[in-house]
């Protein structure tokens, strides 16, 4: 018994089929939308907040188009994400630059756009000098280092090991570097976890950044304007993962902020973050069809996805729900590796996953798909993008991304 549910049946994706063949991602607008506004919902306690959607989990306009009238800015980390952010009608401080390794190119757009730039190493602070002398508003990412107290997860781990962030006494040297040019307009962002469940790890980071505040504003006479907290914030890929309790999170972060803020008579404090799994992951599925079964020591279904579609399994062995339309109520009787037909063995969407009895021609929907999917694909073995649609409120679709012709991928080549 499937204890996943959808928003579509078998009889709407075969409609859908016969004019967009699999695979291809749906996307669920109203539940995108709802969720959105769930977010905002947690934190109007903060009368400044606002989650700036990382553009990295789903780079579809239309989607940012849709969190954009939910009151989200976005979160940008290259050229190429400015630029769709641009097209979309972002600009100012609607826009949050977080990078590593960065080019000149990427800080001149960014200050092209008057993006708000959250530098990630203080070498960075000449570079950023040659294009823009005195930020009108300025903010550093922090990596706590060996102080953070918990475990991180596997996706970013230990943060001595991870190449993102400054350490306290960088932060320390980039802010009154920045000072001292001019800059009046401070903030400070960390993001230490990644598809994070546990609530302790997420109110550690909020409170990491709030004792910064304090320390830097007493050491360096400076005000801070916001606190950017970062995304991480898991969702439950499996059945009987819990989600994270958004209401009891965000009631975490006000009580520490009344402590660490208010108590301390410091000025208020804009709340940010840059969550983008939580805000979409949930509500996009991979559509695809079984075209193989192979029996040898084990019994495979190939599918006309692969890896190259989906990579998460392969790339981190993570869990993602599927589900044979037609056949969710039949018992799970079978054992299964779910495979794509790229040349890896690691080309798996689940190993040894009890399914009911699968067919050539069944329908499979990779749930949870909605982040990290589609914009992490690739073509290697020359496999090709997929479609991508979306399954609009008034249960109508459309589509919002083709998918890749052999044209396309020849296009760049030069015979």
């Amino acid at each position: 018994m499937d204890n996943k549910q959808l928003p579509f049946g078998k009889k709407e994706i075969e409609q859908i089929v016969r004019t967009y063949p699999t695979p291809f991602y749906i996307y669920d607008e109203k539940a995108i939308l709802d969720n959105a506004r769930r977010l905002y919902g947690v934190f109007s306690w903060a009368s400044a907040y606002k989650n700036y959607f990382a553009v990295k989990v789903l780079p579809n306009p239309h989607i940012i188009s849709l969190l954009k009238q939910a009151g989200m800015g976005v979160d940008c980390s290259s050229l190429a994400e400015l630029v769709l952010a641009e097209r979309c009608g972002m600009r100012g401080e609607g826009i949050m630059f977080t990078s590593n390794n960065t080019s000149l190119e990427e800080f001149t757009k960014a200050a092209e756009l008057k993006a708000i730039i959250n530098l990630d190493d203080i070498s960075h602070i000449p570079m950023l000098e040659s294009v823009l002398p005195v930020p009108e508003i300025i903010s550093f990412r922090f990596n706590p280092g060996p102080f953070r107290k918990s475990v991180g997860n596997s996706i970013i781990g230990d943060p001595t090991e991870a190449k993102f962030g400054m350490t306290k006494e960088q932060l320390l040297e980039g802010y009154r570097i920045m000072r001292d040019k001019g800059v009046k307009r401070f903030g400070l962002h960390t993001m230490v976890v990644s598809n994070e469940l546990r609530l302790e790890a997420l109110a550690e980071t909020a409170e990491a950044v709030l004792d910064l505040v304090v320390e830097i504003s007493g050491k360096l006479n400076i005000t801070f304007e916001f606190i950017n907290l970062g995304g991480g914030i898991g969702i439950a890929y499996k059945p009987e993962e819990q989600a994270v309790d958004l209401e009891k999170w965000s009631a975490g972060i006000r009580s520490m902020y009344e402590a660490k803020i208010i108590n301390n008579n410091l000025p208020p404090l804009k709340i940010f973050t840059e969550s983008g799994r939580m805000v979409t992951g949930p509500y996009g599925y991979l559509v695809t069809r079984v075209v193989h079964e192979k029996h040898t020591y084990k019994d495979y279904v190939g599918v006309d996805a692969c890896m190259a579609n989906l990579m998460r399994p392969g790339m981190y062995g993570a869990y993602h729900h599927i589900s044979i339309l037609g056949k969710e109520a039949q018992p799970q009787t079978q054992v299964y590796d779910v495979v794509g037909s790229l040349c890896e063995n690691n080309d798996k969407f689940c190993v040894g996953r009890r399914l009911p009895k699968i067919e050539i021609g069944d329908i499979l929907v990779i749930h949870d798909a909605g982040a990290h999917g589609h914009s992490m694909g690739f073509n290697y073995n020359g496999k090709l993008r997929s479609a991508e649609l979306l399954l609009c409120k008034d249960g109508s679709h459309k589509l919002i991304r083709r998918a890749e012709t052999l044209e396309d991928y020849f296009s760049t080549l030069v015979f």
